[in-house]
């Protein structure tokens, strides 16, 4: 769809590797969505937002007493990454 949305990609990896804090992820996640905003459907930007914040709620408790996997919920960012690439 964009080069913005491309540069997601490794922030994924960066994340899960410890080199990029949460905050900066949601912050990236959220600007390259709203770059894209027009082009966007709304339900995409309604689901980001939904997955980003179950990942912040999530790294306010160990992995043991939440309900959201971190693991997962970084699978869901990517699948959609995948599906807003593929508009």
């Amino acid at each position: 769809m964009s080069h913005r949305l491309n540069e997601l990609s490794p922030t994924l990896d960066a994340f899960t590797q410890g080199k990029l804090s949460l905050s900066d992820l949601a912050i990236q996640w959220r600007s390259a969505a709203k770059a894209h905003e027009p082009a966007l459907p709304a339900r995409y930007i309604e689901v980001l937002e939904r997955v980003l914040s179950q990942l912040e709620s999530a790294a306010l408790f160990t992995e043991e007493s939440c309900s959201f996997s971190q693991a997962d919920l970084v699978a869901a960012l990517q699948q959609w990454l995948d599906k807003a690439k593929a508009l």
